[in-house]
């Protein structure tokens, strides 16, 4: 993952504008792309979790699983996926299809 910061940073709307000519389009683009990232780092976190899951059933017995706490701390310091979604879609690495365009192209 690249490095992004996590602190809150002022953005200029018109560099959202420039690749698709509309803010709207580009905020959801991001916030897409942002579900996708959460998505994804949910999944990952589950299963590593499930490997150091316990068995037991007994409610009055609470254990405390270290490694379950690190991987939560490591996946807690990680930057948020919308900061995530953001940087690459400055980088220009989101790619960005609406169905306008693909009846568009079915059509030449």
């Amino acid at each position: 993952m690249a490095v992004v910061s996590s602190s809150i940073v002022t953005r200029n709307m018109a560099e959202f504008a420039k690749q698709t000519g509309n803010v709207y389009m580009s905020v959801s683009a991001i916030s897409k792309r942002a579900n996708q990232i959460s998505v994804k780092l949910k999944e990952e976190l589950n299963s590593k979790l499930a490997e150091f899951a316990t068995t037991v059933d007994n409610l009055e017995e609470v254990f405390e699983n270290r490694e379950q706490i690190e991987i939560s701390k490591y996946y807690e310091r990680l930057p948020k996926p919308t900061n995530l979604a953001i940087e690459e879609f400055l980088e220009g690495k989101v790619y960005l299809r609406t169905p306008d365009d693909e009846t568009q192209e079915a059509s030449f």
